[in-house]
């Protein structure tokens, strides 16, 4: 069975035109002196038939922020898959007046260094910033960077 996953993609239009998304560096000593291909849209996994994918994004948008998602209509960007079998499903909203300073990563738990069988906590990421688009496509792990093509068309459809 596939893993299935589910992320919100705030976005903001400045006054040019240009849009900007909320994107999350991923943490951990793997990710660490990684940039490009290091970055996700913030998600986590899901069983589909016992929560709703929204409501999942949602929870999981708190627990990796420690912030109450942005308020708004949210919008089904769609579901893409990664190479390896993965799904994730993308919910954009309007983040215009979403503020990150106050974010509190949450944490996970993994042997490190390897073999060594201590366990050492690390942030989900360590860093949450606004990227233009074209930008993030590039820091984007590959299979999320169908998501903002669809989001530029949502943002052309809108005539924004």
């Amino acid at each position: 069975m596939a893993v299935t996953s589910a992320g919100i993609l705030p976005y903001r239009i400045a006054a040019d035109g240009t849009v900007s998304a909320l994107v999350a560096h991923m943490g951990g000593p793997y990710w660490s002196t990684k940039d490009e291909g290091a970055w996700s849209i913030v998600k986590g996994e899901y069983d589909p038939d016992g929560e709703a994918a929204l409501d999942a994004a949602r929870r999981e948008f708190r627990e990796e922020l420690g912030l109450e998602p942005p308020d708004g209509e949210y919008a089904e960007l769609g579901t893409f898959s990664y190479a390896s079998g993965k799904r994730i499903t993308v919910f954009v909203v309007d983040g215009a007046e979403f503020d990150v300073s106050d974010a509190v990563f949450g944490e996970f738990e993994m042997e490190w260094p390897p073999r060594s069988g201590r366990i050492a906590s690390f942030p989900e990421v360590d860093r949450v910033e606004w990227v233009e688009v074209g930008r993030a496509r590039e820091l984007l792990v590959k299979g999320q960077r169908p998501a903002l093509d669809r989001l530029d068309e949502l943002v052309r459809a809108s005539g924004r």
